[in-house]
């Protein structure tokens, strides 16, 4: 891997939107993952790009979930929630990813 190549581009950026932090995403950090909110339109690969990338660690698999929008009325206003997008990042032995301190 060149020198170039390790630091984080700014695409890798736009493919994380924020760390879920959960019970349940606390939960599952005890089996090496962690929970992450993309963005609608990342793939796997970029997903899994994007972490190595931004926490220099190394990622044996992603799963992904997209949660869809309920429909809610606030004040006589029926509105819908945006759909959102999950990644659970499944982290190789000895690796490890605080989302606490942020980037």
């Amino acid at each position: 891997m060149s020198s170039a190549s390790r630091f984080a581009d700014a695409r890798h950026y736009d493919v994380i939107v924020s760390p879920v932090i959960t019970e349940k995403a606390t939960l599952l950090s005890e089996h090496n993952q962690v929970v992450f909110k993309v963005k609608k339109t990342a793939t796997k690969p970029e997903i899994k790009a994007a972490v190595e990338r931004l926490f220099d660690v190394k990622v044996e698999a992603v799963n992904t979930i997209v949660t869809k929008g309920k429909t809610r009325v606030f004040k006589g206003v029926r509105g819908q929630r945006s759909d959102v997008k999950k990644a659970i990042v499944t982290l190789a032995e000895g690796h490890k990813i605080d989302v606490t301190t942020g980037l």
